[in-house]
């Protein structure tokens, strides 16, 4: 390609730029937050410390080939189907910008890593499970009637940790005479998503508030309480370690029950209620429709079970059950 330089890793636009100084002048001409552009840095960092270990290409240029060792790399190390996922997304949008700038052909176009599993690697609580862990927090305290209303929200709106700590009070308001959450959801700038509180959220919430006393409305929704911290914004962790805490004094210790359970759980709900994927989507706020089709597709595999045909008919085969 034309006004291309090779260069020690072959990447590179001029002499004595290698690989970092172009990951930096990619980083810089994507407008992205400050969070993102740092998850970006990582993922193309770790990238390029592999390929600077690889051997030298006998055309000068690296290939697809190249791309697909890598994501066996990353395979081979274990990591989850997400992390390589996204490792590889940064990869692919690094080398789309590269060949746009003259800089490099794109390598990482077309190449796929590992197919994600159609199963969740969290489970969705059962009816039972929900009332255990909710009788099994104190509501009778300030930080009890905080998590009653965190978890009860994210069991019956869906929400995710990060939605709930990004809260404020003055997200709540009125939509067309219903009481609405307004959410900055996963990804988003804004908060352009909602969610509404119906009586059963909402109480919670207002018992909560009401035990908490007089606070702005730029204050967090759900606040932290401890010594070192009282009325900042409540933390991720401080909720799933409370979950667990809760889930525990239920009865319930498993690595597939977390608080990403909530989520699971109202979707799981509104689909057993009858609601459509469309609504579930919705509710969930996926952007690919295909992430919410995953739980009907579980949902069908129970309801269908083939295990239960089988069992049918060896209890009516002749001799009866085995």
């Amino acid at each position: 390609m034309d006004g291309i330089v090779k260069h020690e890793t072959g990447l590179t636009a001029h002499p004595g730029r290698g690989i970092n100084s172009l990951i930096e002048s990619f980083l810089k001409a994507h407008r992205v937050k400050e969070q993102s552009r740092g998850t970006y840095r990582r993922y193309m960092r770790m990238f390029s410390g592999w390929i600077k270990k690889q051997p030298k290409p006998a055309g000068g240029y690296y290939t697809r080939e190249n791309i697909e060792d890598y994501v066996d790399h990353l395979t081979a190390r274990g990591l989850k189907t997400t992390t390589i996922s996204n490792a590889l997304g940064a990869v692919r949008c690094f080398f789309t910008w590269a060949e746009s700038m003259a800089y490099y052909p794109n390598i990482a176009k077309g190449v796929k890593g590992p197919k994600r599993s159609r199963n969740h690697k969290k489970d969705a609580l059962t009816p039972d499970q929900i009332r255990a862990i909710l009788a099994a927090i104190n509501r009778e305290t300030l930080e009890g009637a905080r998590d009653f209303a965190v978890i009860n929200l994210m069991i019956r709106a869906g929400l995710r940790t990060v939605e709930i700590i990004r809260a404020n009070i003055g997200d709540m308001g009125t939509l067309d005479g219903e009481e609405v959450l307004r959410i900055q959801g996963k990804g988003r700038d804004d908060k352009e998503d909602l969610a509404v509180l119906t009586p059963a959220i909402l109480a919670p919430v207002r018992a909560y508030l009401a035990r908490r006393g007089p606070v702005r409305d730029e204050a967090p929704l759900f606040a932290a309480h401890g010594p070192n911290n009282d009325g900042g914004r409540i933390t991720t962790k401080t909720i799933r370690r409370n979950f667990k805490a809760y889930a525990a004094l239920a009865g319930i210790v498993s690595s597939r029950i977390t608080a990403h359970s909530c989520r699971h759980t109202a979707v799981t709900l509104l689909l057993k209620s009858g609601g459509t994927i469309q609504a579930a989507q919705v509710l969930a706020r996926h952007a690919d429709i295909n992430t919410t089709l995953i739980y009907a597709h579980n949902l069908d595999r129970i309801k269908t079970a083939p295990e239960y045909q089988i069992d049918a008919y060896l209890d009516g085969a002749q001799g009866g059950g085995l």
